[in-house]
């Protein structure tokens, strides 16, 4: 679904990605996680083209997302993008929210949008707030709006850019519960955390990055059970300590 080949990104003289390849197949959870300033969010957002880069390729079902030619908005549309600060509109009711890109990128019917919204906000349990503005709910409960708006264009696959790190702890369940769900109704994500519970639960693999190169590209028993590089070691020493 997603194939990331020697891809490297500069910004100006600083290189940021270093020859980073991978893969994330149909029905696949692949964790990304690494220290911080490693390079992961960087990689996650060059597959969807939020941000350029210089070098290789990248395949989204086929599709080159670097090819001049390739129609981004349509692309991105096909992939479901939550970020860690949940970029609603706050001048928009959690419906609208959900209904507006359905409208009009896929044009749905008003009518068709918000059934598919009120849908997902049931899945997202949150079919109460349904007329509420952002600024009226939790952390937790805004980024489930932000899931279930991914959700409502159908998308062959999810990436997640650290989208718990914003919350409060006791909302960082809630969040997940959601994305675990996904994960075993075969939804093909890939997840930049620092969340190893997760990664544990649901992961079929675990990249881990260190100074924007992949350092490691492992099963998820392999990865927990005996990391092969010194460095994976010692994140995970500092990371599952306590």
């Amino acid at each position: 679904m997603i194939e990331i080949k020697n891809i490297s990104k500069w910004y100006g003289a600083f290189r940021v990605l270093t020859d980073c390849s991978t893969h994330v197949s149909k029905g696949e959870v692949v964790v990304v996680c690494g220290p911080s300033g490693s390079g992961k969010s960087t990689l996650i957002k060059c597959v969807n083209a939020l941000e350029p880069f210089q070098k290789g390729e990248i395949l989204v079902d086929g599709i080159s997302v670097g090819d001049p030619k390739t129609d981004l908005p349509k692309l991105r549309a096909r992939v479901g993008m939550v970020f860690q600060h949940f970029e609603l509109f706050p001048h928009m009711s959690v419906t609208e929210n959900l209904t507006l890109a359905q409208i009009r990128v896929l044009r749905r019917s008003k009518a068709e949008a918000e059934a598919k919204a009120a849908a997902l906000l049931k899945r997202v349990g949150l079919e109460a707030h349904a007329a509420k503005f952002p600024g009226n709910l939790s952390g937790g409960q805004q980024q489930r709006v932000a899931i279930a708006r991914a959700l409502a264009m159908d998308p062959i696959a999810m990436l997640f850019d650290e989208p718990t790190s914003a919350l409060d702890p006791e909302m960082i369940n809630e969040v997940l519960d959601v994305m675990v769900q996904l994960a075993q109704e075969g939804m093909t994500m890939m997840v930049v955390t620092h969340e190893m519970g997760f990664a544990r639960r649901v992961a079929h693999r675990v990249i881990f990055m260190d100074h924007g190169e992949i350092v490691e590209d492992a099963p998820k028993d392999d990865f927990f059970g005996k990391p092969r590089s010194e460095r994976a070691q010692q994140f995970l020493s500092k990371i599952l300590q306590h």
